[in-house]
């Protein structure tokens, strides 16, 4: 018996080891006009076996890549599409640093702090109360979002002079939209809450009523 260990490695598995064979085979093939015909059956097979790269782009030209890169590059055909380099497709990415920026508040976010450093630079003191206004009520939802109890609009005004080291200042805070409005803005209130509460309440009352009823019966 001939284990999978024992025989010649293959490159790609999931194409299976009867192409890696075909492939084999056509390259042993010494008339050209044949074996670029052997090179299309095995295309044609290939693309068979695997059809979700048919929902890729130029899903012939991967698969003619594949079957260069089976035969080690050394399948002398035609192909219709460029030769791969053996250089190129092991050449590695270049390593994408992370961004390290540190965040103060994350429940906001660090796009928040990048708009609200725009707001200090703007010139127009109308445009940049109307933006900081904006903002204080978008930095009131995302701090909502996180925490579903109420939030003081006193912190919300804080927090937001902390992240401009104290050059916006929000004067009137209590101008920002109210919290039971927010809320019902992702689906969920402080009634619906306490609503499902009683429900349960409710329940367990009545599977409690009827335990009792149950026992007075039986005894």
């Amino acid at each position: 018996m001939e284990y999978n260990t024992q025989r010649e490695h293959m490159i790609l598995p999931e194409y299976g080891r009867n192409v890696q064979n075909m492939i084999a085979f056509a390259m042993e093939i010494g008339d050209r006009n044949e074996r670029n015909r052997a090179a299309n059956a095995i295309i044609e097979v290939m693309g068979q076996l695997n059809p979700h790269l048919r929902d890729v782009d130029d899903f012939k030209h991967k698969l003619w890549t594949h079957l260069f890169v089976m035969s080690d590059f050394k399948l002398d055909v035609d192909s219709p599409y460029e030769k791969p380099d053996r250089e190129v497709l092991s050449e590695k990415p270049e390593v994408i640093g992370y961004p390290k920026n540190k965040i103060r508040y994350g429940h906001y976010g660090s796009y928040t702090e990048r708009i609200l450093k725009e707001i200090v630079r703007e010139n127009d003191p109308r445009v940049k109360e109307v933006l900081l206004n904006s903002m204080a009520n978008f930095m009131k939802k995302q701090f909502l979002a996180y925490n579903n109890d109420a939030v003081e609009n006193n912190v919300i005004a804080q927090q937001l002079s902390d992240l401009t080291n104290g050059e916006l200042v929000l004067e009137n805070p209590d101008t920002l939209m109210q919290t039971n409005h927010i809320l019902k803005t992702f689906g969920f209130t402080p009634n619906k809450r306490n609503k499902k509460g009683q429900d349960r309440d409710r329940g367990n009352n009545n599977n409690n009523k009827n335990q009792k009823k149950f026992v007075k019966k039986k005894y």
